[in-house]
């Protein structure tokens, strides 16, 4: 099942952050990231923890399921 969550892409838009700069943040190519973002491939839970801390949300946002971008906050 494809799983594209709207928030990372959301997220890396609004901080001004390319594909690019978080491929190489994830040690992948543009294009595996691309992808990614797409949901051609699923993320991996070490994918999303890196993702989270670099945006300092947490993982529940980034995957759509609360609104919070931290938890308690």
């Amino acid at each position: 099942m494809k799983m594209k969550y709207k928030n990372i892409r959301s997220i890396r838009e609004d901080n001004d952050v390319t594909q690019q700069q978080m491929a190489q943040l994830l040690n992948v190519s543009q294009n595996t990231y691309s992808q990614y973002e797409t949901g051609k491939i699923e993320w991996t839970a070490s994918t999303l923890i890196k993702v989270a801390d670099y945006f300092d949300v947490s993982v529940d946002y980034l995957l759509d399921r609360t609104k919070k971008k931290k938890y308690g906050k």
